[in-house]
This record gives structure tokens, sequence and C-alpha cells, in this order.
């Protein structure tokens, strides 16, 4: 029998012993360290964690659902006896960490199991998943006649380890779309969550205002089952929200952008008409707060950029700073052209744009934009062409930044895919705080699709 692909699939074999939790990581392990770029490193004792996770469900007495269960960890999150390298040549000397981050270890104390560190873009610093000096992964779309896509960055080795079927899940960081970009560009589920939902001890940090964690998976449900293990909460089990009790705001201005893909639009359109067949409320307008921000990373540029300079400066400006990617260093010195009177203005203008955001959705609605305005791009030419690296770069974060910068939980979904086959995205964002909703309205969402399959 194949090994399952989702994680509540694996929990239910575990459960009802039609799967052994040693057999199914011994494969997991085996697997992952025939890939090529997906891991940096990988995590010694895994086998003998599942050795004692099949004993204790041997005897009846599991540690919970996800007892067993393998995951992937990016590799800017501590785990304890493995070097954190940040993607970086830099970092490669850099002692292997003390202790687990603490979301390593409330997983752990689920019983999930890490098996290895997945790659990134160096330091964390791109939303394509360019890395040069461990490979860049990709995605294994089926057509071997097809040229390589980019990943989606910067959680690149998260999202491919998962769309490959190396493990059913991975946690990556988001600091400005590096979850959901991944997760739009490879057909998965990615969730980013508000800064303050989980503990950030243990994560190297890029921009700390803006930096959170969430979970890639195939399902949401599966992202609902790893941000439960995250928090320490395996036991809390959230419920689909009925879709009648549920209104929607798809940004209008959004999808007047010429730079928006036609398939991209019409995929994003079919899933508001599947969504109003099931009772849902779904308005089209403009969202000022939304198209404000958008606006002010425009013309003043990131504050993720300011805060990432302040913290790599020595680095870049150091004797190691030669052996950063060049397009990386090039984006980090960009940024210390920003004064601190313009980042100040970036700050005051963040907390009224927050604020107007909730002013305009209330606590009751969900909006909808693409995740990504195209599909994967092509990788050699950005590998080739810096300059075509960087406006690729910018256009690819333009959606997902903004919900970064207003704190903005989102969970990016496949919405189908391009003439040429390859995923698009759709993303449902609230505003800060708001994240059990949103994931109860995205579980409600799933459902309906599963039972209402894409035409």
């Amino acid at each position: 029998m194949p090994t399952p692909t989702t994680m509540s699939e694996i929990a239910r074999r575990l459960d009802d012993a039609s799967l052994d939790a040693f057999e199914l990581v011994r494969t997991t392990v085996t697997r992952a360290h025939a890939s090529r770029g997906v891991f940096i490193s990988f995590i010694e004792g895994a086998l003998e964690q599942a050795r004692e996770a099949a004993r204790r469900r041997s005897r009846g007495a599991p540690l919970g659902r996800l007892d067993g269960i393998p995951f992937a960890v990016k590799d800017m999150i501590d785990v304890a006896g493995s070097k954190t390298s940040a993607g970086s040549l830099t970092r490669i000397d850099a002692p292997p960490a003390s202790r687990d981050a603490a979301v390593i270890a409330a997983m752990r104390a689920a019983g999930m199991i890490p098996i290895g560190k997945t790659n990134l873009s160096e330091f964390a610093f791109s939303g394509l998943g360019l890395n040069p000096h461990f490979g860049t992964p990709s995605a294994d779309f089926g057509a071997h006649d097809r040229a390589p896509r980019v990943p989606g960055g910067s959680s690149s080795g998260s999202a491919i380890a998962v769309q490959r079927g190396l493990v059913p899940a991975a946690i990556g960081t988001d600091t400005a779309g590096s979850v959901r970009v991944p997760a739009a560009f490879n057909a998965l589920v990615g969730f980013r969550a508000s800064t303050r939902r989980y503990d950030m001890g243990g994560v190297h940090p890029l921009a700390v205002t803006l930096d959170t964690l969430g979970p890639i998976a195939r399902t949401v449900e599966d992202c609902v089952l790893l941000d439960g293990a995250m928090q320490g909460r395996s036991d809390i089990c959230l419920q689909a929200l009925p879709l009648d009790q549920v209104r929607f705001v798809v940004d209008s201005s959004v999808l007047e952008d010429p730079a928006l893909e036609p398939d991209v639009a019409r995929n994003l359109h079919r899933v508001v008409a599947r969504l109003q067949q099931c009772g849902a409320r779904v308005q089209e307008r403009p969202v000022e707060a939304f198209a404000s921000t958008r606006g002010l990373i425009a013309t003043q540029g990131w504050l993720g950029a300011v805060e990432a300079w302040t913290l790599l400066r020595d680095v870049v400006e150091g004797p190691c700073g030669d052996q950063l990617d060049r397009r990386v260093r090039n984006r980090l010195l960009a940024a210390k052209a920003i004064d601190r009177r313009v980042e100040d203005f970036i700050r005051a203008q963040r907390v009224e744009l927050m604020l107007n955001l909730l002013h305009e959705l209330g606590d009751d609605a969900v909006l909808i934009t693409p995740t990504v305005k195209h599909v994967a791009p092509e990788l050699a030419p950005l590998e080739a062409d810096d300059h075509v690296f960087a406006a690729a770069n910018l256009e690819t974060l333009s959606l997902t930044m903004p919900g970064s910068f207003l704190d903005m939980p989102g969970v990016a979904m496949p919405s189908g895919v391009d003439r040429q086959g390859l995923p698009t995205s759709v993303l449902f964002s609230v505003p800060q705080g708001h994240d059990d909703r949103l994931l109860r309205t995205c579980l409600a969402i799933e459902s309906a699709w599963r039972a209402r399959p894409t035409q």
C-alpha cells in the first residue's frame, strides 16, 4: 500500500495500525536523503524517535494524534544538535543549536519527528527561492520536457519537500510571503499566522516586526493540525464555519492590475462563483487600506528590508560579505538608502493602515486576492540576469507583502491551473489576530470543494 500524503490520513492509519511509525519514518528519511537541493542537513535520532512512537502506539499510549508523524523544518529554525545555516555560507561554522526552538519543542511534545532542515533563499530574503550555495530545489509537475520553475521563497525546500511527497508537512517562516508564495507555486496550502501566534524563540530573525511562522501542507486540515501542534495545543479541534455565515470581499483594485495573469484572474473568479454557490456572501470592491499599503511599499520602501539591513549589516559589510548571494546582497545594500525619517513615517503609517483595514473589513469579513499575480517563472532566466530576477521578485511578493505589513493571517489555497498546467493560487486573509476564524473559514471552503470538485 502506498504511503499516504496527508497528515490526517497518516494519523488515521497509525491509529488503526495499518501503518507503522518506524517504517513510515524510515521510508521518509531514505527518500529525503536521496533528494537534491531540498534539504541542507538531516537531524540525528529520527529513527530512534520513530521506534519510540511505534512502541507507544503498540501499548495504546500515543502522545496524541500526531505521534510518529515526520515533518521538515526550514533551516531558519533551531533544532537541538543541528546547525541553523539560514541558507548562508557565512554561517557554515556556526555551532549546533543547544536546544530546540519553542515550536519544535512543542511539536516534539505531540510526538512529531523532525527529519531534516530544508533549503531556502539566503537569510530568507527572496520570494523566488533561489540558492546558489546549496542548490535550488524545483517541483516535480510530471512533465519531463518542461523547463524547471522557481520553487518560491523563501521557504523553498519546505514547499518542495511536501510537493514531492518527501514529507507530509513542513514548517517555514514568513516575513513578506515566504510561506504563501511557495505554497502558491506548488499547489499547496500555506498558512501565514499573525506575528504573536507562535513563540518565536529559537527562530533566526530577518525582520522582527514582520517575522512569523507557518505550516505548509497539502490540505487546510493538515495546516490546522500543525498549527495546534506548533502552539502546544494539539487537543484543540477547530470546527468549520458555515459558509453562509461568512462575508467575503474581493479587492477589485487588485483584479484591475495589468500585471495580473489572465488565468490567475479566471481561476479566482471560479473560486468566487463556487463560494457563492455554497451560500457565501461575496462583495467585489476596492479595499482602500490594502491599496494604500501597496502604494506605500512601492513609494517609500519595504519595512522588512530596513530591519533586515539593521540585522545583517555587519555580515554584508564584513569580511564574509562577498560570500553572500549577490542578489540578496544587492537587495540589502539597497535598503541601506532608506533613512530613519522614512522608516519612522512607514511605521506610523502602518499603525494607521492596520486600524483602517479593521474598519473596512470589520470582524467578520475575509479578504480574497490572488496569492501571486503569476504562475512560477522559469528558473534559468532568473539565474542568468539579476535585473530580471529583481523585477520578478518584486512582482512575486507584491500581493503578500501588504498582508505581512498589516499583520494579516493568510491562507494560500490552490485555485486551479493555467493553460500550461501550472498551479495558480487564491489567498484568504483577515485582520490581525483573527487566525482561528480564518482557519475555520478555510476548513469550510476545503470541505465544500471536496464535496463539489472543480469542473
